[in-house]
């Protein structure tokens, strides 16, 4: 990486010499390896270098974003001169501009400091990738397991990679961030006695392999498909919605993006004018932790080179930021923030640790293990979504059901949280723990 650096540094300057007033640029490099297998076989082998230059230039009072993946000096210098001349053509837009130098981060020299680059993946060979891969089938073992069904399929990618970006400005910017990680997949098809094809996934990843829960991926995809056969039905109607954490960022992302700048200024979200408000539950805290050592999702600088910091984004239902880069909070005449959280942490409320603390409170209800289509309304808050999961009766888990709705409107929802527990998964940059809401209406 020391050269394609120099070559940056080089960029900008001249870049600056051609005539642009302010330039950003961010360099990245990621190397990924994979084995993926198929049905107890190898089925397909990558290995992917990427390498690119991302310059952002303002010149005149005008802007422009240029990419290249070649980084050789003198086709640069070309590309530079030429991508100058078409920012000149441009409409003028006074608003964009780099950020304050007091934002930015100072503290992310080498790209290590927090702690995310694992040494030992030099080590990792083709053959130790493809004994992991073959080592975590359950393909082999398929009639130790369960009983009742067939395994059809089964497909899963082991894969190891290194992440690196680098990003520099014209006003003194030097920000760099380097991680490693170790993912994990499956995805398994069974046929139930009735010929019945059900499906289930699951996955794991890590920053460090020690971390990686390699070994139970395939197996807990197959119980999870095996979790499915026969289920039952449910009349439409009000019930307890408890949401697993695998899948409940589906209904925090929404929250986010409401949050933030674009959706804001372009009149596209249901959380307008709602800073400094209680628009949500008391029960609702949801903090971004960036700067967690060793953990998914921490960064130290945004993509503008802005430093991140731990902060509220709704305090016991209290909306407490936007998410507003230099430009949109230019437009909107706000203070810049982040442009967006990095490490999204639900607060647990109600004393539960675990899915079953949560179960065994709330008692009857609707476990909801997945999604399956749907849509939610970004300008209204409104959604509805398909589910798939399980009864709860007397705090535990029963028949399962699919092919069901789950709509209302997201203020709704969130006004309705009775607990949140403390069992987030570290694989996800989103800490988001199993949920449960009240009197949400179900259609079958």
């Amino acid at each position: 990486m020391n050269k394609e650096i120099a070559l940056a540094r080089h960029c900008l300057e001249f870049a600056l010499s051609e005539g642009a007033e302010k330039v950003r640029i961010t360099l990245t490099r990621s190397l990924m390896d994979l084995v993926g297998v198929l049905n107890g076989e190898v089925d397909k082998v990558a290995h992917a270098l990427d390498r690119s230059m991302q310059i952002q230039l303002f010149v005149d009072g005008k802007f422009g974003t240029f990419s290249s993946n070649c980084l050789e000096q003198e086709g640069l210098e070309a590309f530079i001169r030429e991508a100058i001349g078409t920012v000149r053509m441009l409409e003028e837009d006074r608003l964009r501009d780099l950020p304050a130098p007091s934002r930015l981060a100072k503290d992310a020299k080498t790209g290590l400091e927090l702690g995310l680059y694992d040494e030992t993946i030099s080590e990792f060979t083709p053959e130790r990738r493809r004994a992991i891969a073959l080592e975590s089938m359950t393909w082999p073992r398929k009639t130790q397991l369960e009983k009742g069904f067939v395994l059809i399929s089964e497909e899963g990618e082991y894969s190891d990679s290194v992440f690196d970006s680098y990003t520099i400005d014209s006003q003194g910017l030097e920000a760099r961030h380097t991680e490693t990680s170790f993912e994990i997949g499956y995805e398994t098809t069974i046929q139930d006695s009735e010929g019945n094809h059900l499906s289930s996934y699951w996955w794991d990843a890590a920053p460090f392999f020690k971390d990686l829960k390699w070994q139970d991926c395939a197996v807990t995809a197959l119980r999870r498909a095996a979790a499915q056969i026969g289920p039952g039905s449910v009349p439409s109607g009000k019930y307890n919605l408890i949401v697993d954490s695998e899948c409940a960022s589906k209904l925090v992302t929404p929250l986010l993006n409401a949050l933030g700048g674009y959706a804001l200024q372009q009149n596209n979200s249901f959380l307008a004018d709602s800073l400094g408000k209680k628009v949500f539950s008391e029960k609702l805290t949801i903090t971004d932790r960036p700067r967690t050592t060793g953990q998914t999702g921490s960064r130290l600088f945004d993509s503008e080179g802005v430093a991140t910091k731990e902060m509220d984004i709704i305090s016991q239902g209290v909306v407490k930021t936007y998410f507003l880069n230099t430009y949109m909070a230019a437009k909107m005449e706000m203070a810049p923030t982040v442009e967006d959280a990095t490490r999204i942490c639900v607060s647990p409320y109600g004393g539960c640790i675990s899915q079953e603390d949560v179960l065994s409170k709330v008692g009857d209800g609707i476990l909801v293990t997945g999604f399956n289509g749907g849509n939610s309304n970004s300008a209204t808050g409104n959604f509805s979504y398909g589910i798939e999961g399980f009864v709860v009766k007397d705090g535990k888990i029963g028949t399962p059901v699919r092919e069901m709705l789950i709509t209302g409107n997201f203020i709704d929802l969130w006004n309705k949280l009775t607990l949140a527990a403390d069992d987030a998964r570290s694989c996800m940059s989103k800490q988001i723990p199993t949920l449960a809401f009240r009197d949400i209406d179900f259609a079958s």
